[in-house]
């Protein structure tokens, strides 16, 4: 097995691939561009906190009896007991990521500074032909390299998403026009600006804000916050909600139609784009506190608005045109900075597949079909000698909303060696959820009822 990318996903692959490894039962390298590991170091605010709980870790919901555990990297560090008496279910993302760096550092398998080219079939090897380049720590070309695998895990993550509108601007050296990405790279710049507007209304943009709040003076904030959603909305984050992060919902959600599935994924934005409802009140106790002694805080919070246009005022300067989506109503605005908290897109698997072309099956909106064991969809002249290609974080358009969420990573992992060894390392489950997703069809009420399901008389109708 070649891994590409070495993120949380293919970490966890790693960690939970490593015991595998030791009985003979697969050989696994993994090869990332980036000199080390890290996680998002541009959003490792002091005090933010994972929206998961720390049993989201690498291999728990899969192994808890790994040695890679957050417990177990807590106990190499003598930090357990503070942990315990800390009570804290959901941890600091700089802690998160200094235990995959832990992770990383001792797991065997993993080259950093790698940097792969193509991928390609080999017939007459009956394996992939992996190309890559070497890079030298200041990212220059050093050595080309091949190496062979009969499966591909490609977990390349996703990339900073800037609106097209300001794209021009996130180019221009001289106007501090970033991405949420960078922020604490640019953050004592971005502090000195007379005027900063944030743009994005989901987790990241509501820690921006807090953070830019904080740091200026009282009655003299000059901050906007703008967001294209209705309202400054909080994440749903109700037990039965959450289940939507479950594989059973994984596995209804796979068997939808594809048009019924990009419905869901653009309608259930508020389980994953939307505010931890502490965040939302750190910043309102803290828009508060400043009315104390009279007059309001100098911050504007505007959701429902939207950036037609933008261009420079002089040379530092930025002016947004914006418009008001219930109201049709426009408006220009001139700020000295704009920091973009507008998310993030899967990274296109085409330029990277581009020897696979021919042998990819492909639906409608011409992405790459994925099956239920996150396999890409390959013609079986490659898929019957045993060899596939994998994808992590890749598949939301078939496997919806809890493809990158990392409560769902161990699982992923899992289900991945399981079907690459056949030999199911990891027993997963039958049962996640409370909620049973769609109505069970003639097949499967012919079926023997999984321990737990419900056993009432229910009629099925078909339309």
């Amino acid at each position: 097995m070649v891994g590409i990318g070495i993120g949380p996903n293919n970490l966890s692959l790693a960690a939970l691939a490593q015991p595998l490894t030791e009985l003979g039962h697969l050989t696994a390298d993994f090869y990332e561009q980036r000199p080390s590991f890290h996680w998002h170091p541009g959003l490792l605010i002091d005090g933010t906190t994972l929206q998961v709980p720390f049993l989201a870790d690498l291999v728990t919901l899969a192994d808890p009896a790994s040695p890679w555990t957050f417990l177990n990297y807590l106990k190499s560090r003598e930090r357990l007991f503070p942990f315990y008496f800390a009570e804290r279910f959901h941890i600091q993302r700089a802690d998160y990521d200094a235990y995959c760096r832990w992770v990383s550092d001792h797991l065997p398998g993993l080259h950093y500074g790698h940097q792969i080219d193509a991928v390609r079939w080999n017939p007459d090897r009956a394996q992939f032909d992996v190309d890559y380049t070497q890079l030298d720590t200041d990212g220059e070309a050093e050595a080309l390299g091949r190496t062979h695998a009969r499966n591909i895990v490609i977990g390349i993550g996703t990339a900073p998403h800037i609106p097209e509108p300001l794209k021009p601007l996130a180019d221009a050296p001289t106007v501090p026009v970033i991405h949420s990405a960078d922020y604490l790279l640019h953050r004592d710049r971005l502090l000195t600006a007379d005027h900063i507007t944030v743009i994005g209304s989901g987790q990241s943009g509501a820690e921006i804000f807090l953070d830019l709040l904080t740091h200026r003076p009282p009655g003299a904030e000059k901050l906007h916050w703008l967001a294209r959603t209705p309202a400054f909305a909080p994440m749903e984050y109700s037990k039965l909600g959450l289940e939507h992060f479950t594989p059973d919902y994984t596995r209804y959600f796979h068997a939808l139609p594809e048009p019924t599935r990009d419905r869901l994924v653009k309608a259930q934005w508020q389980l994953h784009k939307g505010i931890d409802t502490d965040t939302i009140t750190a910043i309102h106790d803290e828009l508060y506190r400043r009315t104390l002694h009279g007059g309001w805080p100098d911050a504007v919070l505007t959701p429902g608005v939207s950036v037609r246009t933008a261009g420079r005022v002089a040379t530092t300067r930025v002016e947004l045109h914006l418009e008001h989506t219930e109201q049709g109503t426009r408006s220009r605005l001139t700020t000295d900075a704009v920091i973009l908290a507008t998310g993030y897109r899967e990274r296109p698997l085409d330029q990277l597949l581009a020897g696979l072309h021919p042998y990819l099956r492909r639906d409608s909106a011409d992405r790459p079909r994925i099956d239920e064991h996150y396999r890409l969809v390959l013609d079986p002249a490659i898929t019957r000698t045993g060899s596939n290609v994998y994808v992590q974080n890749a598949e939301r358009h078939t496997h919806g909303v809890g493809a990158p969420d990392l409560g769902l990573s161990a699982w992923r992992s899992a289900t991945i060696l399981n079907a690459l060894t056949g030999k199911n390392p990891y027993p997963l489950p039958d049962r996640t959820a409370f909620t049973s997703f769609g109505l069970p069809t003639q097949q499967s009420r012919a079926t023997p009822h999984p321990a737990g399901e419900q056993r009432g008389t229910l009629v099925h109708l078909k339309k």
